[in-house]
């Protein structure tokens, strides 16, 4: 993903958050409404997920993707078969392109991971055209958005803090929307997108979410009584059969003045 906390393992991440990316970039790009036949960054790529769905769902001519983890970016060129794609290992804060390269650059569930995240828009926005798209989308960490907050819930209540991204306010809509406008980026909007995804047992919800970087690490270092605290407060919301959960993505996107 992306520089301050690296993905390395892409098919483990397909299973714990690239369902979640064509979930909630299937809505994102719909509303991005790029013309087909563009030219796309995808800056974050992680283990291809977003990428797939721009040449998907957006018929996109070419998409330069790039990720600093080698391990996510040699998933993404295996499940690639289109030929549309390149996969660059590199960084959000200095991107290999040319100025004004791309009809449309994004970043899907990245900005947060950032470290300067307004250097990382001002770097979409150097290589995108006069005329051209901007656009990011983040987990709404702050505001319980986040797929996984019910375990994140009940770590909390066994005093065990959860990892998070390092700048998860950064995903809060008014900050994205003054980091388009900062960055000279017009007709700038925001919204929310929410997003359901099924899990046929308690048991496969709780192996993905436990998974998950933030997650997992922590609970290895809890007591097993702690442990079972927490499985049982996130079972206990849920049962043990079909559950339905939810996620909420902020979204926003802007253009390069003409």
């Amino acid at each position: 993903m992306a520089e301050a906390m690296q993905f390395q393992d892409g098919e483990r991440y397909e299973a714990m958050m690239g369902v979640w990316s064509a979930l909630v970039g299937t809505i994102f790009l719909d509303w991005l409404n790029v013309p087909a036949g563009a030219k796309w960054a995808d800056v974050g790529c992680g283990n291809g997920a977003s990428t797939e769905l721009i040449i998907d769902r957006a018929r996109a001519a070419l998409v330069e993707a790039i990720d600093p983890s080698e391990a996510q970016l040699v998933f993404a060129r295996k499940r690639h078969v289109s030929g549309v794609a390149n996969f660059t290992l590199g960084s959000a804060l200095q991107l290999p392109y040319l100025d004004g390269a791309f009809d449309a650059a994004i970043m899907a569930l990245v900005i947060f991971f950032v470290p300067d995240p307004a250097r990382g828009v001002a770097e979409l926005r150097r290589v995108v055209r006069p005329g051209g798209t901007v656009a990011a989308y983040a987990w709404d960490m702050e505001g319980g958005g986040f797929p996984y907050e019910d375990v994140h819930a009940a770590m909390r209540a066994v005093g065990a803090e959860p990892m998070l991204p390092p700048r998860s306010e950064v995903a809060n809509l008014d900050v994205l929307a003054r980091l388009w406008a900062d960055a000279g980026l017009v007709e700038v909007e925001t919204r929310e997108i929410t997003s359901s995804r099924v899990f046929p047992t308690f048991e496969h919800y709780w192996s993905i979410a436990t998974s998950a970087p933030g997650i997992g690490p922590v609970l290895a270092r809890l007591s097993p009584e702690q442990l079972d605290q927490v499985r049982n407060a996130v079972r206990g919301r849920h049962g043990t059969g079909e559950l339905v959960v939810q996620g909420r993505a902020h979204a926003v996107r802007g253009h390069v003045a003409r």
